[in-house]
């Protein structure tokens, strides 16, 4: 059986954490078919364990190292 996995959209701030509700920075996609969203802190937290389900990670902390971008000092 071959799994395809579909190209992962961006994580948007109406993504939030299922664990707390703050916004979410990781997707996990599990290899039983679901998704789990974390929020940078949850995401470290259960690292170990989401590595042995998941099919894909998808990761966007280093977006909160990111300095602001010039349309979002103009905000």
């Amino acid at each position: 059986m071959t799994t395809v996995l579909t190209p992962a959209t961006p994580l948007t701030a109406a993504d939030r954490c299922d664990r707390c509700g703050a916004q979410a920075y990781l997707r996990v996609v599990l290899m039983s078919g679901g998704e789990l969203l974390f929020c940078a802190h949850h995401g470290r937290k259960f690292e170990p364990e989401l590595k042995k389900i998941a099919a894909e990670i998808q990761d966007e902390t280093e977006r909160l190292a990111a300095p602001a971008s010039a349309s979002d000092e103009e905000r």
